[in-house]
């Protein structure tokens, strides 16, 4: 096939291509000779039917499926050549509308080419790694706080008046036009008010009652309640107050510690001061790894595919503007175009994910079926009972496979980058690593 250049633009490239009639018909008679010994008609034995008659009984389509692999070896052979990889599918179309059979074959392509990625030299890349001990202070706020998670309730004095996050221990009837309804009594039920645990309004007026006090809570079912024979009907519940208990935290002692399956407090202390150490150098990674990231976008330059940045450009500002018009759950809005930050947003991710990618071919990083299962089972948590749906849905979907796969190579060649770079280890409070992760996030 004859290819001539028509564009070279930067990264965008044109060509004209063309199969000659008499490539083509060889192309075709080749095809047909190579089954032929297969084919049989009537009045024909098994592979003895003339070409001829095989030219027209299945020269037409034989003919279509000639021509599309000329062009597919056209296009291997001259990628082969220029030693380019196309950003996206090229476009390939017929150049010559009114081809008839005979005819030589006019095609045109149309694709813009990856860039040259320059080489990096990780070893130059300095680095820093935050790192924060668990001390005392942090171990103790952690275990109140388990301690506050495992609270029980205790008596109030005699005649003290409920408050918001109070135990009320009652009795009621619940009633509907004066009828009692199936499911709205109970008897020594324990509620913690603020809790949100029974229907909106119901415990807000409960504040401020006492023991052996009676009141009627009047409320109204949501328009959307379960029970659709009550739902948006306004119901009185007569109470009976036989407990009014304050919350206590559980004593932090070895009993608690067995609550959350330690020995003792001692072991449970070490449990908590290894969780924290594990949060604190998960958070410790994600800077690092934004660190990574800024260095590396430093070090390259190159020029990027157009329309990359455009494809790029375009989802940011989409992602962004439903982020602030939550309200919108469809795509049924108006064209949303990318601002110039959006743009220089856009030129970052592509020129990082081009290099990352680069890096991670040469470094020969893989993703195993074992990490990509792990990253589908965690996923598939999120969808209680149709774990299988999930895990098929994602067999069947090689973009959803593309998409779970993507962060997971990117973390691994950050891995790759941190392990040649030179990166020093600089101790630091949780708060300075907070502090940097919420700087992080705001920018």
């Amino acid at each position: 096939m004859q290819v001539t250049e028509t564009l070279n633009e930067g990264l965008k490239r044109s060509y004209k291509m063309v199969l000659s009639a008499q490539a083509l018909e060889d192309k075709v008679t080749s095809k047909l000779k190579e089954a032929q010994p297969e084919i049989e008609l009537k009045g024909f034995r098994k592979g003895k039917v003339p070409l001829p008659l095989l030219k027209k009984q299945f020269g037409q389509r034989v003919l279509g499926e000639a021509m599309q692999e000329s062009v597919d070896d056209a296009m291997k052979a001259h990628f082969a050549e220029k030693g380019e990889r196309p950003a996206f599918e090229p476009d390939v179309k017929m150049a010559n509308e009114e081809w008839k059979e005979g005819d030589d074959v006019e095609i045109e392509m149309t694709y813009e080419a990856l860039p040259e990625i320059p080489e990096v030299d990780l070893g130059t890349l300095k680095l820093e790694r935050m790192v924060v001990k668990a001390d005392d202070a942090a171990v103790d706020e952690a275990l109140k706080n388990l301690a506050e998670s495992a609270q029980d309730f205790k008596d109030r004095k005699k005649g003290t008046k409920a408050k918001d996050g109070d135990q009320v221990v009652v009795d009621f009837v619940g009633k509907v036009d004066g009828e009692p309804f199936e499911g709205g009594a109970a008897e020594d039920y324990p509620l913690t008010l603020g809790s949100g645990s029974f229907i909106p309004g119901f415990e807000e007026q409960l504040v401020g009652v006492k023991v052996g006090e009676e009141k009627a809570v009047t409320v109204t079912f949501p328009e959307e309640y379960q029970a659709e024979h009550l739902a948006g009907k306004e119901a009185v519940f007569d109470c009976t107050v036989k407990a009014v208990k304050e919350p206590v935290a559980a004593e932090i002692d070895d009993e608690l510690a067995q609550k959350y399956g330690a020995e003792d407090l001692a072991g449970l202390k070490q449990q908590i001061g290894e969780r924290l150490e594990q949060e604190y150098a998960g958070a410790a990674r994600a800077i690092l790894k934004r660190n990574v990231l800024d260095a590396l976008d430093e070090k390259v330059t190159f020029e990027l595919p157009p329309t990359m940045v455009e494809t790029e450009a375009k989802q940011i500002a989409h992602q962004l503007w439903h982020e602030e018009n939550p309200e919108h759950e469809g795509h049924d809005h108006p064209d949303i175009e990318p601002t110039e930050e959006h743009t220089k947003l856009a030129e970052r991710r592509v020129r990082l994910g081009l290099l990352l990618a680069e890096l991670g071919q040469k470094a020969e990083v893989e993703v195993t079926d074992a990490e990509m299962t792990q990253a589908v089972m965690n996923q598939a948590r999120q969808y209680p009972g149709q774990e299988r749906e999930f895990f098929e849905f994602v067999q069947n979907n090689p973009q959803m496979r593309q998409q779970m796969r993507a962060p997971i190579f990117e973390d691994k060649v950050i891995d790759y980058v941190v392990e040649l770079a030179d990166v020093s280890d600089k101790e630091v409070s949780k708060e300075d690593l907070e502090k940097a992760i919420e700087e992080m996030n705001d920018e």
